[in-house]
């Protein structure tokens, strides 16, 4: 029983999808380690984490409303959502206030952050950051129901999370080398955004939800999808040619393999959700892993 109950909360949370907020925020925050700021590092990662975990929830409890997330019932694990509520496991206000918790809990480890830094700063960038995660789901903006979802997930998973990182450090913002650096995290994390919605294509074009892969449709989406993991890859590799960072920065370009796998997947099976859950697992052990490859450039 207590097994069930953790696997649940893993699911309603999506636990699994919390690294494409930790590890940029991680890599953003060792950028200058000159004089490196603990008690302001672990506030902001407790703040990234509960914000990631507000939207998440917020994200659920939106879908269901919108019935997005009632045309397939079935849970994919990747994608579709958590399907608890529509299993009847979890009513839809526990997403809510859920939510709102952790949106909260965030808000006062902010507050901490901007009385250590005896600047108000960081509550604006939270205030903003916050605003796009529930207007990405949620009425009456529905940002992701506009074509715009892809480019919110980019910013937010790659600009605010790395130069936020940088910033907590050093105080500095805006900043084009935390910013240039920041590219290949926001470019990955929309990629498993992207291939996300390649299977929920159908479900979401009649629950009137549009998403890029609008532009092309699910069976050439691939395409779509190559052009990000080349702009990902290329972004790390302007990185290194400009000097932000090094030699170990290299080894990132052995998943543009599982990268081609993908690519493969989607190009074959677009149509089949089982096959897509591969697609979708790739992605993001390429997204994993390229951050962890760049932060231990920064750290050795």
């Amino acid at each position: 029983m207590k097994i069930k109950i953790l696997r649940n909360i893993s699911r309603a949370f999506r636990l699994a999808f919390l690294a494409a907020s930790v590890l940029p925020f991680i890599f953003g925050s060792l950028i200058d380690k000159s004089d490196f700021n603990f008690v302001g590092f672990i506030l902001g990662l407790i703040a990234v984490s509960a914000t990631h975990l507000s939207a998440n929830l917020i994200n659920d409890y939106a879908d269901s409303r919108s019935g997005a997330d009632w045309q397939d019932k079935r849970f994919y694990k990747f994608f579709g959502g958590s399907k608890l509520i529509q299993e009847g496991v979890v009513a839809g206000n526990f997403y809510f206030k859920t939510a709102l918790f952790f949106a909260l809990f965030a808000f006062f480890s902010v507050l901490g952050l901007s009385y250590i830094q005896g600047s108000f700063k960081v509550i604006g960038f939270y205030l903003l950051i916050i605003f796009l995660g529930w207007a990405y789901s949620c009425k009456p903006l529905q940002l992701s129901y506009r074509h715009f979802g892809e480019i919110i997930i980019f910013l937010l998973f790659g600009p605010a999370v790395v130069m936020g990182g940088y910033f907590i450090q050093t105080g500095i913002f805006p900043d084009a080398k935390s910013f240039i650096l920041s590219l290949p995290f926001g470019i990955f994390t929309c990629a498993i955004l992207f291939v996300n919605e390649i299977p929920d294509f159908p479900e979401d074009k009649r629950a009137q939800k549009l998403t890029w892969v609008d532009f092309l449709g699910a069976a050439r989406s691939y395409l779509l999808y190559a052009v990000l993991m080349f702009l990902a890859f290329s972004a790390i590799g302007v990185s290194i040619g400009l000097g932000y960072l090094g030699k170990i920065a290299l080894f990132s370009f052995i998943l543009v393999l599982p990268a081609l796998k993908a690519i493969d997947i989607l190009r074959l099976k677009f149509s089949d959700k089982i096959e897509l859950t591969q697609s979708s697992r790739l992605t993001i052990v390429i997204q994993g892993l390229a951050g962890v490859i760049l932060i231990l450039d920064k750290l050795l």
